[in-house]
């Protein structure tokens, strides 16, 4: 069992629940009902319930052929890694020479690197954005009011909440 982490201002004191709903927009029309009838909203909470995963697919991975991505990577470790020191004092030509060889040839291998990490051998060849959505909205109420917001739902023109 994990630990619950405190989270002040969501928590309510034994809740019950007024209704289960379908859309974001239908909970939120209760709560705006109640508050239009001088209910104090401070407690209630809307909760999102049955999560699921939901991943948009954004095309395909944005590739680059491995030589043209070597050369762009060897350009981006030049410029990313050019502010290192000189460990000796020396010719200050031969170091800017170096120093642009072996950051060209860091960029290009940990670009290599990088992209075989992340393409796995040709298993996730897409791009996409993943987000947890709620299927269902349920509105909780304090135990100790519940029964003063039962009654004014009631009186709630074209309420459709499904009973719990």
């Amino acid at each position: 069992m994990q630990p619950t982490i405190p989270s002040p201002g969501l928590d309510l004191e034994y809740p019950r629940s007024l209704g289960v709903y379908d859309r974001y927009e239908q909970a939120q029309q209760v709560v705006d009902y109640l508050s239009d009838n001088e209910f104090a909203v401070q407690n209630l909470a809307i909760v999102g319930t049955e999560l699921r995963t939901v991943e948009r697919i954004a095309g395909p991975h944005p590739r680059q052929g491995g030589c043209r991505q070597r050369r762009v990577r060897g350009v981006d470790g030049v410029v990313h890694r050019g502010g290192v020191r000189p460990l000796r004092r020396g010719n200050p030509l031969g170091f800017i020479i170096t120093l642009v060889v072996l950051g060209g040839v860091f960029g290009a291998v940990w670009s290599q690197v990088g992209f075989s990490a992340l393409t796995r051998g040709g298993t996730r060849d897409f791009a996409s954005v993943s987000q947890v959505v709620a299927t269902k909205y349920e509105v909780l109420v304090e135990h100790k009011v519940a029964e003063t917001a039962r009654e004014l739902v009631a009186k709630m023109p074209g309420q459709t909440a499904q009973a719990l």
